[in-house]
């Protein structure tokens, strides 16, 4: 992970420390290419988490929007997962 990554997620850990009581509901919202390889992988991350997925695909139907409301139990639980999901190619985090 570049500088810029990691300067990103330690601002946003602090951000949401600050601005919620932990274990909290988390509404994570990603953007992917309408493929379904790539939409399960995210769906996948989030499995056996007990989370509730939506996902709309574009006008056109080139991206998909994924939205995953969850109970995550930390800050770090939070920034952990968009790590992980960053591998996913094309996505873009909200």
């Amino acid at each position: 992970m570049d500088k810029k990554s990691e300067e990103f997620y330690e601002r946003l850990k602090q951000e949401l420390i600050a601005s919620t009581l932990w274990p909290a509901e988390y509404l994570f919202k990603f953007i992917v290419p309408t493929d379904q390889n790539k939409i399960l992988q995210v769906e996948d991350a989030f499995n056996g988490m007990g989370a509730v997925i939506e996902t709309t695909q574009s006008k056109k139907g080139t991206y998909t929007s994924v939205s995953v409301n969850v109970r995550m139990q930390s800050a770090q639980a939070v920034i952990d997962k968009y790590i992980e999901l960053s591998s996913v190619e094309g996505i873009i985090s909200l």
